[in-house]
């Protein structure tokens, strides 16, 4: 560093201490083109006094103005230096000699020379002294000096620069990390736990998770215009020896080779990815917190208008003559005339549907607002309805641990169970209000896009979430009443003239459905969490009592998925005729609770002309059900354990034993049973169990892990015969099948798989039909009925003898 520094000035007197080279040491070496003065000479003695220039550069105190104008220490040198001097080192120092700057004409000129060149080569640099009047070292160090000084400027600039952006950096990082705090885990639902990961880790998952969703995105669309999903790319499955063939009876029977086929034709079936419940998230989708303030200002209005819409009558509500309310939507913008209508459609291509109703229910309020703001219990608590949901962020919670005041942005997929009835996918903002001195809470929905225009996958068809919710008033002995509004806006789309009035009326969607099967499920719970029965039959304990219920329930919810469209599932007619309601899809499980393997699913809706409760009836009794040979496969069945759910005799669950003959080599297997019944529509759905699982059940232990595939009935009431209104009773019957067709998850189904299983569907429908034609009294009723879009008489004549088909099932 010091070999660019000036040569500094006074040193012949050794006023310093320092002992100076001869003259011949200068005299050989000042010669030298690559001479450096301060690494070379041999000093004994340092120079013990230096100061800090403004640059950093060490220099001497008495040496300091002469390295600023580059000149001094270059004369002393050219002088050179005598022996004699070396002998008076120790005598005091002579009179200092002042030395003069540089003049401004020469400093001008070196300025003008350095700005074009700011390292002249020797030529430049001698004529440059030959025209200011100095010595080429002088000019040397000149330069030397100004390039120093202007890479001092330099980093300082630099240095300023990167100051501002390491501030800035700093304030970025406070704001992820504020914004990181908020963040949901996708597994459990709660805060994520992000600090013990790298950033590079983090930035990854972030990164995997928004590809998921834009691969997501993709598939549905796809599936949506195509008509089929996706399937990921890989090996072929191999060979399967022998061709599947389905035994359609959902009890023990004995496996027999001589009935398997040999069909090669492979039946073009829509195939759901592996992880089909995985949630569309929001992608850049969050409530930055400039945006907050509007959001809860949007909510209160939110909390107003529902408040109004659960008290005012006419004429914001008009009384129609069967009872049933209709929003008047004239009035209702007179009203509310705020921007909640703002980037909607045209009003011509929605429709709006508005419904209102109030019950009593067997929940205190507290539990219920914490379901309704716990995406996995609001699932729980509405099973039939809701196929997935999920908390996107929370954007305020209550103080102090109460829920007044949460603010969650949240994603719901609502469904009717089939097929034939498209899902409604909505983002919404979910705010929770309290009422002290009413005694009441609010849980309130309103759309996003009253915020601001956010870019999230569009649900197909397009469905808005005006503000809807419901009023919770605390009553004695831990009952609530409940007021429901239910306000959307959805895209005007047909649906299959089978369901097209159901869904039209807004019984499939609307505030009665909603709070029909909330009242049911709240019983539902008070039964689970009851602790004073005493007679529990074979159950062995409170805790085998609770795991029967949650298997139970897991049931109930995976066979109402099962047969909808939730996450973008596919189905395939089995013909072209638009009257035909059979549909079937195939779906590869490997997620825990379902056994492994290729899994083969049939609906079909039929309209009956009976009450929903007589169909109902007859479907949860087990002896009715088992004299239908294709419901029962001649086996009769003996109820074990019985566990009341509700009121109703019919909201039960039952642990049946399957009877099996004493000369059979079949395994004992049962049946686990649940029936459950309201206003709004029956479910009765079933699956197997082997002496295992109930056993594991019974110890107490999770039954997450037991593998259940469900299948069942789901009747709702409607007046409707062919699509024609009628005043006579009549439901719609849906039956779900799913059958296990192969433990290879990538197997391929051939098509004598699908020709049984749609024959194994007629013969249900048929002799459902029977059954209900024999047992009522009301006279003759055609008991024909759409089977799969045909009567009866014109269905494939396995309707009429059960063909004999065999499986390669194994057992669960």
């Amino acid at each position: 560093m010091y070999g660019d520094c000036q040569v500094m000035s006074n040193m012949g007197s050794g006023g310093n201490g320092a002992i100076l080279p001869s003259d011949s040491f200068f005299s050989s070496q000042i010669q030298n083109p690559n001479f450096n003065f301060m690494s070379n000479m041999p000093f004994t003695h340092v120079y013990p006094s230096f100061l800090p220039k403004e640059d950093g550069l060490p220099t001497l105190k008495r040496g300091k103005e002469e390295m600023e104008s580059g000149s001094g220490g270059s004369e002393q040198i050219e002088g050179g230096l005598s022996g004699n001097e070396q002998d008076t080192a120790q005598q005091p120092p002579s009179k200092k000699k002042r030395y003069h700057r540089h003049t401004a004409h020469q400093i001008q000129e070196m300025e003008s020379l350095f700005r074009e060149c700011p390292h002249p080569d020797d030529k430049q640099r001698m004529k440059l002294s030959q025209d200011l009047g100095l010595k080429p070292r002088q000019v040397k160090f000149w330069f030397q000096n100004r390039r120093t000084q202007m890479k001092a400027q330099q980093d300082r600039a630099d240095n300023s620069v990167l100051r501002t952006e390491n501030d800035n950096l700093k304030s970025e990082n406070y704001r992820l990390q504020a914004a990181l705090r908020n963040i949901i885990c996708p597994d459990c639902g709660g805060p994520a736990m992000l600090g013990d990961m790298s950033f590079d880790a983090q930035q990854l998952r972030i990164e995997n998770a928004r590809l998921k969703e834009e691969f997501e995105k993709v598939c549905s669309l796809l599936a949506r215009y195509n008509g089929r999903a996706m399937q990921a790319v890989g090996p072929a499955a191999p060979p399967l020896s022998p061709s599947l063939e389905l035994d359609m009876s959902f009890y023990p029977r004995p496996f027999d080779q001589d009935s398997l086929g040999n069909c090669t034709s492979m039946f073009p079936v829509p195939l759901m990815p592996e992880n089909s419940s995985q949630f569309p998230g929001a992608g850049g989708l969050l409530i930055m917190d400039q945006e907050k303030a509007l959001a809860l200002e949007l909510a209160l209005s939110s909390v107003d208008e529902i408040v109004k819409m659960c008290h005012t009558a006419e004429p914001l509500w008009i009384q129609m003559s069967d009872g049933k309310e209709v929003l008047n939507v004239e009035e209702y913008n007179k009203m509310f005339p705020w921007p909640m209508r703002l980037g909607q459609l045209p009003s011509e291509q929605l429709r709006t549907e508005a419904s209102r109703d109030t019950a009593v229910v067997i929940i205190n309020s507290i539990t219920l607002v914490d379901a309704f703001l716990d995406a996995d219990k609001w699932v729980e608590m509405f099973p039939s309805i809701i196929s997935r949901a999920r908390t996107l962020q929370v954007i305020a919670s209550g103080a102090s641990g109460n829920a007044n005041g949460s603010l969650h942005l949240m994603y719901a997929e609502i469904q009717v169970p089939s097929p034939l009835v498209p899902t409604r996918e909505a983002h919404f903002l979910r705010y929770c209000h309290q009422n002290v001195e009413e005694g009441t809470w609010v849980i309130v929905d309103f759309p996003l896009e009253s915020l601001q225009d956010y870019s999230y996958p569009p649900s197909f068809p397009i469905y808005k979430r005006r503000p809807s919710g419901c009023i919770i008033q605390d009553m004695p002995n831990g009952y609530s009443r409940v007021t429901w509004v239910e306000h959307v806006e959805v895209e005007d789309k047909p649906v299959h003239q089978i369901f097209n009035q159901f869904v039209n009326s807004g019984l499939a969607f609307g505030a009665q459905r909603w709070l029909a099967v909330l009242r049911r499920q709240c019983e539902r719970l008070a039964s689970l969490m009851a602790r004073n029965i005493s007679d529990l039959g074979v159950i062995s304990s409170p805790e085998a009592r609770t795991n029967l219920m949650n298997l139970a329930q897991r049931m109930i919810r995976t066979f109402c998925v099962s047969l909808s469209s939730s996450s973008g599932q596919s189905w395939t007619a089995l013909s072209d005729c638009p009257e035909d309601t059979i549909r079937i899809t195939t779906t590869k499980a490997t997620e825990p609770g379902h056994p492994n393997g290729l899994i083969l699913s049939a609906v079909s809706t039929t309209w009956l002309p009976y009450s929903h409760h007589q169909v109902f009836d007859l479907l949860r009794d087990e002896r009715s059900r088992a004299q239908m040979e294709v419901l029962s496969n001649g086996y009769s069945l003996n109820e074990v354990a019985h566990i009341a759910n509700g009121s109703h005799p019919g909201n039960c669950i039952s642990l049946l034993r399957i009877n099996v003959a004493s000369n059979s080599s079949q395994t004992v297997e049962f049946m686990l049973q649940e029936s459950c019944t309201d206003e709004s529509g029956s479910i009765v759905a079933y699956t197997t169990l082997d002496v295992d699982a109930v056993q594991l059940a019974m110890n107490g232990e999770d039954p997450s892990c037991i593998p259940i595939l469900p299948l069942g009935f789901v009747i709702v009431p409607v007046n409707q015969n062919n699509g024609i209104a009628t005043q006579d009773p009549g439901c719609l019957l849906t039956i779900g099948l799913q059958v296990l067709a192969s433990t290879v998850p990538n197997a391929k189904l051939n098509l004598s798989s699908v020709t049984a299983i749609n024959n194994h569907i007629c013969n249900t429908i048929h002799q459902i039909n029977t059954a209900l034609s024999g047992a009522s009294t009301s006279g003759c009723h055609d008991s024909s009925g759409l089977i799969g879009g045909r009567s009866s008489a014109e269905s494939p004549s396995g309707m009429q003898k059960k063909e004999s088909v065999s499986t390669s099932r194994e057992s669960q």
